[in-house]
């Protein structure tokens, strides 16, 4: 009888090999069949809930005549859940072990992000931020305890960047008090101060030495993040819908909207996923750019479906603000979301000024269709959809830039 091979060692880094607790060490940036984790998955879904609660809110500010108040909390609300998740996406992809204690760590971080969410109406409705605040400490905190654990299980300049990334983590959310007891007229101003010192602590934090995050894992994250985002628009703009024809028979009147906002939706998905960004992201400086940038892609996909629930509502008469109003709730965000995602991901795969300037001009046909009246949803979702036929055509028309790869497509 002969004995099976013994199969070969497997690093106590490995994904899919769970141990009870093990070293906090990096993983490769060249780590092949790197994809995104159950539990990443998890984190993103728990994560929409918090963002469908901020676009509810966006929904009844707008929709009360309070836009600008409205646009505001929604700002500073999405910064924190944006920022949470990004910190977060960028720390797994570089240290993801898996053990017990990184489960339970991110779990903490997800109780956090409910928390928040129970705190946003607060936010919005009465300007108290303390559970808001409460939330996003929680996640904080936890994310500092993961920068420290990895510190312990490493030295010289990579435990200098841990040790950096923590300290850094606490000494901002320390100065997030000031939401809690300045004035309210100060508060805007000073969420752009510390928004402002939350995005310095990574390249602080990296200077001399960088983390291994991997170029593929992190575009799908981000990749996934969008769809999620992009579906709970859809997901938001049907319940408004069905809502509107159910209280107010008026299918006639909502179905311009609801045919409009499928084609802004579908196309954003489209232009979003037309180029695969992973070769992009060669360096910290590209990388880091490229995923703040995200901050306005993510917040004006979901202001896209408040924007819909919007449109609804003034067409069956429940918003107090003008058919104007209503319109470039939609198409400001959608027009956003073009410029966003060109400058991150399209602009580096076009060829020609013909190229470059497909999705710059969609997004001015976008806002010009706000004026359109009540037809302004769907003549937006004409144009975004004629803008995905026209990218198309024209990389059809240029073989000779196809015939690199698909990172030569336009979007």
């Amino acid at each position: 009888m002969t004995s099976s091979p013994t199969p070969p060692p497997v690093p106590s880094g490995a994904p899919g090999i769970r141990q009870p607790l093990r070293r906090l060490r990096a993983r490769g940036r060249d780590e092949a069949h790197r994809t995104a984790s159950p539990l990443e998955l998890f984190f993103d879904l728990c994560f929409v809930v918090a963002v469908a609660q901020a676009g509810i809110e966006l929904v009844h500010s707008v929709a009360e005549g309070h836009a600008g108040q409205g646009i505001l909390d929604y700002a500073m609300v999405f910064f924190a859940l944006w920022w949470a998740w990004m910190n977060f996406t960028w720390f797994a992809s570089a240290y993801d072990n898996d053990d017990v204690l990184y489960r339970v760590v991110t779990l903490v971080q997800i109780a956090g992000v409910l928390v928040l969410a129970a705190g946003v109406s607060r936010a919005f409705e009465e300007h108290d931020y303390l559970v808001v605040w409460l939330g996003y400490a929680i996640m904080r905190v936890a994310m500092s305890a993961q920068w420290l654990r990895a510190a312990r299980a490493t030295e010289g300049p990579e435990r200098t960047t841990a040790l950096r990334y923590a300290g850094g983590v606490l000494t901002c959310q320390v100065g997030w008090l000031g939401l809690l007891f300045l004035p309210e007229g100060a508060r805007p101003w000073w969420f752009l101060v510390m928004a402002l010192l939350e995005m310095c602590v990574p390249p602080f934090a990296e200077r001399g030495h960088s983390t291994s995050w991997h170029p593929r894992h992190i575009a799908e994250r981000y990749g996934l993040f969008t769809i999620i985002v992009l579906g709970e628009t859809i997901a938001a703009a049907t319940v408004a819908v069905k809502s509107g024809i159910d209280e107010n028979d008026a299918l006639g009147e909502l179905l311009p909207i609801a045919a409009g906002g499928l084609l802004i939706i579908f196309a954003a998905w489209w232009i979003y996923f037309v180029v695969p960004i992973h070769g992009h992201l060669r360096s910290n400086r590209q990388a880091f750019l490229w995923g703040y940038g995200h901050y306005l892609v993510l917040a004006s996909a979901a202001a896209i479906g408040a924007g819909l629930e919007v449109a609804v509502e003034e067409t069956v008469g429940k918003a107090h603000i003008s058919t104007l109003a209503a319109s470039a709730a939609v198409t400001l965000p959608t027009a956003l979301y073009l410029l966003t995602v060109w400058a991150l991901h399209s602009r580096h795969f076009k060829r020609g000024i013909t190229q470059q300037l497909v999705l710059p001009t969609t997004a001015l046909l976008v806002i010009c269709c706000t004026f359109l009246g009540h037809w302004a949803v769907f003549a937006a979702g004409v144009v975004c959809a004629l803008s995905v036929v026209a990218g198309e055509t024209l990389a059809a028309t240029r073989p000779a830039a196809r015939q690199s790869g698909p990172t030569t497509r336009t979007g």
